[in-house]
């Protein structure tokens, strides 16, 4: 017994020794660089004079966040002629961006009666957040999530949820579905969705806009895996913002970098075919055929190895920030509503 215990011993140090190692060694460097490896001018280009102003509410944490509420002023009728209730769709920003992102997409929407939409800053995001860049534990934007649609139900009583998120808003729509509160949900909109590094969606490193330190993911991970969390606010992964964005009036409000727990909990678990799997509920996905960062044509054959209750469309000269300003998404995504929610 000695002798077993000995062993067992060696070995949990030798799994730290290369955990301490792992971390260590792979630091974020600043990313000095003139590329643009996504293309962001469909965003800085818009005019975002009178949009909706920051409305906040209270997670379970104490914690207050904040979001955007286009609501449509639209009567809608139902097939026996009494008013139906227009969808709620929350749309959740990508990577090192916030609610702005969608205000193109949301006015039409609203305006057109497909819709109230609803845009939340990220914890860890916008203009004023707590903590840049970090949650307090892995999971929490699903917990923050769940609390926003409890905020939102008394408002619109009996209208349908819809979750919908760009890049890797889109991965945190199916993290999601995958978890505790996927029923919460009747319906997901993915706009070229991030569903992890190694899916065959994902170009290396998102096309070069992520830059991800492997090793210390890797060695944060292990120590995850045997129940220690103590070191998941350290830096892991930057994000090649664009100089103009990082010099101009948002430049302010962007989040460059992410901690081991905002960045895990900012996409589908390590294997989001099980996350990909619990969404039963109907989804639109669309993506660009020009997208910068992911495969577009490799979306439906691999998400459909897993649910087949969703509906697919490519849209040709389409990169992956301009799909948001895209003069044929609204039309298609309200079309969807229509036929697969209401």
């Amino acid at each position: 017994m000695k002798i077993i215990g000995e062993v067992l011993l060696i070995s949990v140090a030798m799994y730290l020794v290369i955990t301490a190692v792992l971390i260590t060694t792979d630091r974020p460097t600043n990313i000095v660089s003139g590329e643009e490896p996504i293309a962001f001018e469909a965003l800085t280009a818009v005019s975002y004079d009178n949009m909706p102003d920051l409305q906040p509410y209270l997670a379970r944490d104490g914690a207050q966040l904040h979001y955007r509420l286009y609501k449509s002023r639209a009567h809608v009728s139902g097939d026996s002629g009494l008013s139906a209730t227009l969808p709620v769709l929350i749309l959740l920003h990508g990577s090192g961006w916030h609610s702005m992102q969608f205000v193109p997409l949301a006015r039409e929407l609203s305006a057109a009666g497909a819709a109230h939409v609803v845009t939340p800053d990220l914890r860890g995001h916008g203009f004023n957040p707590h903590t840049r860049g970090d949650v307090a534990a892995i999971g929490q934007l699903e917990d923050d999530l769940a609390d926003l649609i409890a905020v939102l139900e008394p408002q619109f009583p009996g209208a349908p949820i819809i979750i919908g998120g760009h890049s890797s808003g889109g991965g945190l729509a199916v993290r999601f579905a995958g978890g505790e509160y996927g029923n919460l949900a009747d319906g997901y909109l993915l706009l070229a969705p991030f569903l992890k590094y190694n899916a065959p969606t994902t170009r290396p490193h998102s096309g070069g806009w992520a830059r991800p330190n492997s090793r210390r993911i890797a060695g944060l991970t292990m120590l995850n895996n045997i129940g220690i969390h103590s070191f998941d606010g350290l830096t892991v992964i930057q994000f090649a913002m664009p100089p103009g964005v990082l010099d101009g009036p948002l430049g302010s409000s962007a989040t460059t970098a992410y901690s081991h727990r905002l960045n895990s909990s900012f996409a589908p678990r390590s294997r989001y075919g099980r996350d990909l799997a619990a969404m039963h509920q109907p989804f639109l996905l669309v993506a660009g055929l020009d997208d910068e960062a992911f495969i577009a044509e490799q979306y439906e054959p691999t998400i459909s190895q897993y649910t087949a209750s969703g509906r697919y469309i490519l849209l040709p000269n389409t990169g992956h920030i301009d799909l948001l300003t895209s003069p044929g998404l609204a039309p298609l995504v309200a079309q969807w509503l229509t036929d697969s929610i209401r």
